[in-house]
C-alpha cells in the first residue's frame, strides 16, 4: 500500500484570548462561528493552560513554550529569545521534509525566527500595536531584518510613555492587523499544492489591545446588553505585585459597572472579528482540497481579566488568566471531543510530534495529548503549577487551588479556592474551618514543583520562592 502523505499543521494562535470565550464551548454571549466549526471537527481540551509567566509580558514566555516545548522557568531569560539548543516546532517539522511558514506577531527574537521557519510574510518583531497601522516585515532569509523607523502616531490605550518610532520595512495603515495576517496565510495556502506538507503559524495580535475593529463587528455587541462576570470587583481586594503595571491602567480606579461593560464588549468584538477572518484561512484550505490532509490547531497565548476580581490584565494566577482555548481537528484526532485533561501550551510540540510522525527532540519537555483525544479517563496530569515574576506562586489539583504571594520579597497572601462549588474563584477559604490539611497538602505539592521547576533558575521571579517553605 502507498504510504500516507504527511499531514499539513496550521497552528493558528491568538492573542489574550481567554477559554470561555467560544459560543460551542457555553458562552451563548459572544459570536465564534467559525472557531465553533473547528470544535465540531476535532477534540477541544476545555483546562488547557499556561504556566503564567517570569515576565510581566506574559505573552513572551507562552510563546517560547510553544515554539520549545519546555516548561517555564527551563527558557532562557523568561523566553525573549530561544538560546540555540532548544529545538524548535518549526525545525523539527523543517528536518522531515516540511515547508515551515510564519505570520504575525513574533516576541521571541528575529534569528529565532528564521530558524522556525524558512519562509514568511507581514511579520511582526514585538508584543503590541495599533491593529490598524501594524510595523511589520517580509521575510528576510539572511535573518538581518533591516529596519527603516516609521512614526506611528499611537491611540491612547498605548499610554503616553509609549514609543511612537517602530522597526519596520513596511507599515499597513488603514487595514485591520487580524485582515492583513489572514490574508498572507490565504495567500500562502493558495500556493500550496498538497504535493509537500507544510507548516503554517498564523499568529493574530488580535484580540490584544488597542481593542479596535471593523464597525460592523462593534455594533454586534452592545455594552448596556453585556452581563457583568460573577467575580467583577472595582478594585482587587490587596496588592498582588502587579496592580500598577500598564494592564491594569486600561480602566479607572476603582472599575466601573459601565466601564468593564464597554471593555468586555469590544473584547467579544474583536473575538468574532478574528473569527471571521479564521473562517476564510479555513476556507482556502477547502478550496485547495487540503482541509482532509491538514492538522488545525487553535490556540491562545494567555487569558485575561477584563474587570474580574478587579483586574483588567493576565498577570496572575485566577483561572481566567492562566487558563486559555486549545482545539485540535484533522487527521488522528477525534471529533466532537471534550476532554478535561489537565494540559499546558507547552504539549503541544509533543502532540504535533505524534500526529506528525515527527521525532520527538530530546529538548521538549511537554507531554503527547493524543493519548487523551482518544481516552476520556486520560487525565495527563493531576496537578498544575502557576508562577508569576516574584510575587506569586499557585497550585491547583481537581479541587483546589492554593495562590501564595510575596510582594516586595515578603509572604502576604494565602487564597485558598474550591474550584468544584466555585468556579469563579470568589470565596477564599484559606482560613475557614476545615481547609488546614487542603492548606497543607498543596503548599507540599508547591515546594515539590519550586524544586523540580525552578533549581538552578536565576532568572526574574526567583528570589523568595527559593527560600519558600
Amino acid at each position: 500500500m502507498p504510504q500516507a502523505k504527511p499531514p499539513n499543521v496550521l497552528l493558528f494562535f491568538t492573542d489574550d484570548q481567554r477559554f470561555d470565550t467560544i459560543r460551542a464551548l457555553g458562552n451563548s454571549a459572544v459570536s465564534t462561528p467559525n472557531i465553533d466549526r473547528l470544535v465540531a471537527r476535532g477534540t477541544t481540551f476545555t483546562h488547557a493552560h499556561i504556566p503564567c509567566g517570569t515576565h510581566g509580558a506574559i505573552c513572551m514566555p507562552s510563546r517560547a513554550m510553544l515554539h520549545t516545548g519546555r516548561s517555564l522557568f527551563h527558557l532562557h531569560d523568561s523566553g525573549s529569545s530561544i538560546p540555540d539548543e532548544h529545538t524548535m516546532l518549526g525545525e523539527a517539522l523543517r528536518s522531515q521534509g516540511y515547508r515551515t511558514w510564519g505570520t504575525g506577531k513574533w516576541h521571541n527574537g528575529r534569528a529565532s525566527f528564521n530558524r522556525g521557519f524558512a519562509e514568511g510574510d507581514e511579520i511582526m518583531f514585538g508584543g503590541m500595536a495599533d491593529h490598524w497601522n501594524v510595523p511589520v516585515y517580509h521575510y528576510d532569509p539572511s535573518g538581518a531584518y533591516d529596519t527603516r523607523l516609521a512614526y506611528i502616531p499611537n491611540p491612547p490605550a498605548f499610554g503616553n510613555n509609549e514609543i511612537h518610532w517602530r522597526e519596520c520595512d513596511h507599515i499597513h495603515s488603514g487595514r485591520h492587523s487580524s485582515e492583513i495576517l489572514c490574508d498572507a496565510a490565504v495567500d500562502y495556502i493558495g500556493r500550496q499544492d498538497g504535493s509537500v506538507p507544510f507548516f503554517a503559524y498564523v499568529s493574530l495580535l488580535a484580540p490584544h489591545d488597542p481593542r479596535t475593529m471593523p464597525e460592523r463587528f462593534r455594533t454586534m455587541y452592545s455594552p448596556e446588553e453585556v452581563s457583568l462576570p460573577p467575580n467583577f470587583l472595582g478594585a482587587h481586594p490587596f496588592d498582588n505585585g502587579g496592580l500598577r503595571i500598564r494592564d491594569e491602567l486600561l480602566a479607572e480606579f476603582p472599575r466601573t459597572p459601565e466601564e468593564i461593560r464597554r471593555h468586555i464588549a469590544e473584547y467579544y468584538a474583536m473575538i468574532s472579528h478574528l473569527d471571521h477572518e479564521f473562517g476564510r484561512v479555513l476556507d482556502a484550505l477547502d478550496e485547495r482540497g487540503l482541509t482532509d490532509n491538514t492538522l488545525i490547531v487553535l490556540a491562545g497565548d494567555n487569558g485575561l481579566a477584563v474587570g474580574q476580581h478587579g483586574l483588567m490584565g493576565k498577570q496572575n494566577c485566577y483561572e481566567h488568566s492562566v487558563r486559555v482555548p486549545l482545539i485540535f481537528a484533522g487527521p488522528g484526532v477525534p471529533q466532537g471531543r471534550r476532554s478535561d485533561a489537565y494540559v499546558y501550551l507547552f504539549d503541544i510540540f509533543a502532540t504535533l510530534c505524534e500526529l506528525t510522525g515527527t521525532p520527538r527532540p530530546s529538548t521538549v519537555g511537554g507531554e503527547s495529548l493524543v493519548g487523551a483525544m482518544n481516552d476520556s479517563n486520560e487525565r495527563v496530569r493531576d496537578t498544575l503549577y502557576f508562577a508569576y515574576i516574584s510575587s506569586q506562586r499557585a497550585v491547583k489539583n481537581r479541587t483546589h487551588k492554593l495562590i501564595e504571594y510575596a510582594v516586595r520579597d515578603r509572604r502576604r497572601q494565602t487564597q485558598l479556592f474550591n474550584l468544584q462549588n466555585d468556579p469563579w474563584e470568589t470565596h477564599n477559604l484559606a482560613e475557614a474551618p476545615g481547609s488546614a490539611d487542603i492548606v497543607a497538602n498543596l503548599r507540599n505539592e508547591l515546594l515539590r514543583y519550586r524544586d523540580d521547576w525552578e533549581a538552578g533558575y536565576t532568572g526574574r521571579g526567583s528570589s523568595y520562592w527559593t527560600r519558600y517553605g
